[in-house]
């Protein structure tokens, strides 16, 4: 079939790759590109680090200038997606604004947890998530001499470095027992902890909030369901987020975590597709089992295999996830999912924070996590790619290089 419009739900990673992918593939029919904010498309990583710290402006962040998208005949629709008519092949938009398809991409992303517990609607509690939020938090974190950030996950902790730097005294709130417990091991997680707490970060583990007291319409203080009371004049939370899968919901679309699609990124309906952090595909790294995940590489790669497809290059999915995070002064990489490793070798020296972690399930490398090495990320990336055939006992033999492994095991 030949197709002469293709819509694309979601201005972010996935749906600006998938975009720009198609030209680069040679498509030449129209493309739509729904963006629901006020603003061109723009990265998300600098959000709650460089852009916040004012290090870079918003154009900066800019994927491509206003005219690029012109020049590329990539059509900038200010809207959101308000339903999709299946049958017809068109999505509505809240402005009343029909759009007919040949093909419909979404990439709707997802949106922070919300914090559900009473306080959260204070005036200085703050999700980070969109420009908007970042934009909203700058002028108050310079004022912040006492911060509360709830969640020690990535956003969290890259907020709590940024909010350290300058100069406030930082709580974090976490309901597991170490930081970034979901994703990386117990030894990266110490390193991270060690390091925060050198920059003046206090942590609080399983520790859950019951209310964020208030005065006078602003949060003063953060209350946890087993007593303390951790004062702060503003409240920063990054509990996880959730798929935006709505649209597909009431389109009727299969949904299991997320909007469910093939290993070729197709969802129930041939006429749509679906990637990014909204997409729930399965994973080979993770033995096929549906997986969904939230990185820009995911976006990225996915975007990628989805303009192949719909320009006649059909292929599964199998790209190798890899993360980063960036925390003050240390950037940790990550290539591969940990999920279910039972054994870890550690390589380098934590006391200089230079160590790489390779997660093993039995004698399976599953993936490498590295901070201050990033040669041994790249090796770990290509090692990966392939069946790794390094095992426990070799990386922990006496003066073991990542490096020169993969290089002699080409």
């Amino acid at each position: 079939m030949t197709l002469n419009s293709i819509v694309i739900a979601g201005a972010g990673h996935a749906g600006v790759q998938v975009a720009l992918s198609l030209r680069q593939d040679g498509y030449t029919g129209s493309i739509s590109l729904v963006n629901d904010e006020p603003w061109l498309p723009y990265q998300r990583p600098p959000l709650s680090k460089a852009y916040l710290l004012g290090k870079i402006d918003a154009t900066a962040m800019q994927f491509r200038p206003a005219q690029f998208y012109t020049d590329q005949r990539i059509d900038l629709v200010a809207d959101r997606g308000a339903a999709i008519d299946r049958q017809n092949r068109r999505l509505l938009l809240a402005s009343g604004t029909v759009l007919d398809y040949d093909h419909l991409v979404l990439a709707t992303g997802a949106h922070n947890r919300p914090l559900n517990v009473p306080g959260a609607g204070l005036a200085n509690v703050y999700g980070v998530k969109t420009r908007a939020d970042a934009e909203a938090l700058a002028p108050l974190l310079g004022n912040a001499k006492r911060v509360v950030v709830i969640g020690a996950g990535f956003i969290g902790l890259e907020f709590a470095a940024v909010a350290a730097a300058a100069g406030a005294a930082v709580d974090v709130l976490e309901l597991g027992d170490r930081p970034m417990a979901r994703a990386v091991s117990p030894a990266m997680s110490e390193l991270f902890r060690a390091a925060h707490a050198a920059w003046g970060v206090t942590f609080h583990f399983r520790g859950a909030v019951a209310e964020i007291e208030g005065d006078n319409g602003k949060a003063v203080a953060v209350l946890t369901a087993d007593g303390r009371r951790l004062p702060a004049d503003l409240v920063v939370y990054g509990i996880g987020v959730i798929p935006n899968v709505g649209l597909a919901l009431e389109a009727g679309l299969g949904i299991d975590n997320g909007i469910r699609v093939d290993a070729g990124l197709l969802t129930s309906d041939p006429h749509i597709s679906a990637l990014g952090d909204v997409a729930c595909f399965p994973c080979l790294q993770n033995g096929e089992r549906p997986t969904r995940l939230e990185s820009v590489q995911n976006a990225v790669d996915q975007g990628k295999l989805i303009a192949a497809r719909l320009t006649g290059k059909p292929a599964p999915y199998t790209a190798l996830p890899w993360f980063w995070t960036d925390q003050g002064h240390l950037k940790l990489q990550i290539a591969g999912l940990s999920g279910g490793a039972d054994n870890h070798v550690v390589l380098g020296d934590p006391a200089a924070q230079q160590v790489s972690v390779l997660c093993f399930r039995g004698e399976q490398l599953l993936a490498v996590e590295s901070c201050g090495r990033v040669g041994d990320h790249m090796a770990a990336r290509k090692i990966l790619a392939r069946p790794p055939a390094l095992t426990p006992s070799m990386a922990a033999a006496p003066g073991f290089d990542l490096k020169a492994w993969e290089a002699a095991n080409r």
